[in-house]
């Protein structure tokens, strides 16, 4: 289930997003790039729409995905 993110605080989007940029094997290339950097740019993806909130019901979990890896799982379920 997509979770737009305006459905949410402010708080708990910046700590789904920190986390989300903490997580080991997070890329971001070869430049070094500060948390808050990371942070703004992954709320920048989620704001255009390039990345999306998705909660999952099986794990009971809150991810956030390209939009293009959504659009490749809709199309495997089909």
């Amino acid at each position: 289930m997509i979770i737009p993110i305006s459905e949410i605080s402010t708080d708990a989007l910046s700590n789904l997003i920190e986390g989300f940029v903490l997580r080991e094997g997070t890329d971001y290339g070869d430049a070094d790039c500060s948390l808050a950097d990371k942070v703004e740019q992954v709320r920048a993806q989620l704001k255009s729409g390039e990345a999306l909130l998705v909660y999952s019901e099986l794990h009971e979990t809150v991810n956030i995905i390209p939009k293009g890896q959504l659009e490749l799982t809709d199309e495997m379920t089909e």
